[in-house]
């Protein structure tokens, strides 16, 4: 993962050419793709009674010297002993952001044992990790307040309950893949988005919510699908195929609207509809900075995100070591630029069913179809991996497991 050089982040930008300059420079960092990362988040539970709610200070306590400076200001936040980086969300979810790894075999290797840390951590102050990707038994709650967060829930609630069940319920796993040499880039970059909804309904985990079923496979992506078209719709689409990547990002980060305006105190939320467009057009007292453009980016929650590498946001949380499932698969998918081809081919078809995906899952027959052909061409690629024979193994039995699941729901 090509990781960006420093820049002068205080840089005014004095108008839109400057700022698609900017983004372009910082999103897309082409070059040979060899890093897979990964960040898991988990709903945090009581183990003796999941539906009690967990407050800030039993998660201070619990994760010590690897708290976040939101839960604790005090907080030397230090790693886990294999590089994650802890984080808390604003329900309490507890996010691990994994360094990219040059291998799959060693992001595993160190990502589990960086878990398994997290888990002791917990498991001492009686609390344990959710199993999937929407809180089963309790309603939204804030638990973690920031500006930022305030910002966001009060932008969000202008549209409904769906910000809220987003930022304090839902728990996701994000895969990290390199955009790839220049010539990869368009490829690698649709075919990250149109195997999002098969994959999205073959590994959906959140179809019960605060003590119900929602009616949705992954009510986690119905949510973030609900919040605001404007910064969580795809930026690739079928439609639109042929959009250069760079010009659709950049287009779609200048057409959002503005979600927080940082400032010295505590109210961060900004005029109600201004767009980082209008920002640079003069809508706000100041011109708006480099450093706020990134910003902005940052609140930007699309299926697929360019970073420098490409940051695929659309599964569910897993249940205990079946991260590593869906992982694998997209690192198989994205090995070879031939296996890429034919993964996007086989789900084109389907790459604009987001919610149906989210909705109905693998019963979508459609779906279930291109699910069962990315799951052959994944079993197909995996030797690339060069995985040890006994993750090797388990991977290739899990896959066929969900190949399994698909099958059926082809039927």
């Amino acid at each position: 993962m090509v990781m960006s050089p420093e820049l002068d982040r205080a840089t005014v930008l004095g108008d839109e050419a400057a700022a698609r300059g900017h983004l372009a420079r910082i999103c897309f960092k082409t070059g040979p793709p060899t890093l897979t990362g990964v960040e898991l988040e988990w709903t945090v539970h009581d183990a003796a009674d999941p539906t009690r709610p967990v407050d800030r200070e039993r998660l201070r306590e619990a994760l010590g010297r690897h708290g976040p400076v939101t839960l604790d200001p005090t907080s030397p936040a230090h790693e886990l002993r294999h590089g994650g980086t802890v984080t808390v969300e604003p329900g309490g979810q507890v996010e691990i952001s994994a360094p990219p790894r040059p291998s799959v075999a060693a992001l595993v290797c160190a990502t589990q044992a960086d878990i398994d840390e997290l888990r002791a951590l917990l498991d001492a102050a009686g609390l344990v990790l959710g199993d999937t990707g929407m809180d089963p038994w309790r309603p939204p709650r804030p638990v973690v307040d920031t500006p930022r967060y305030r910002a966001m829930r009060r932008v969000f609630d202008r549209r409904g309950p769906a910000g809220r069940a987003m930022m304090y319920s839902t728990a996701g796993l994000q895969v990290c893949l390199d955009a790839g040499e220049p010539d990869q880039l368009a490829q690698r970059w649709a075919a990250a988005h149109a195997v999002g909804p098969p994959l999205l309904a073959a590994f959906a985990t959140a179809d019960r919510h605060a003590g119900r079923p929602t009616g949705w496979v992954s009510a986690r992506m119905a949510a973030w699908l609900a919040i605001d078209p404007a910064r969580t719709r795809p930026v690739w689409s079928p439609a639109h195929a042929d959009r250069d990547p760079v010009t659709a990002w950049t287009g779609y980060v200048l057409a959002a609207p503005l979600l927080c305006v940082r400032g010295d105190g505590p109210d961060w939320t900004p005029p109600e509809g201004v767009t980082f467009a209008g920002w640079l057009a003069g809508a706000l007292p100041h011109p708006p900075t480099t450093d706020d453009l990134e910003y902005h980016v940052s609140t930007l929650f699309p299926p697929v995100r360019p970073r420098g590498y490409l940051e695929l946001r659309y599964l569910d949380a897993q249940p205990g070591r079946e991260w590593t499932v869906p992982s694998a698969v997209l690192a198989a998918l994205f090995a070879e630029p031939s296996t890429t081809r034919d993964a996007l081919a086989a789900a084109s078809p389907v790459a604009d069913r987001w919610h149906a995906a989210a909705r109905r899952g693998l019963a979508e027959r459609p779906l279930a179809t291109a699910a069962a052909t990315l799951f052959d061409l994944a079993l197909t690629a995996l030797p690339a991996l060069d995985l040890p024979a006994g993750i090797h193994d388990q991977t290739h039995r899990a896959i066929r497991r969900h190949r399994a699941a698909a099958e059926r729901g082809h039927r």
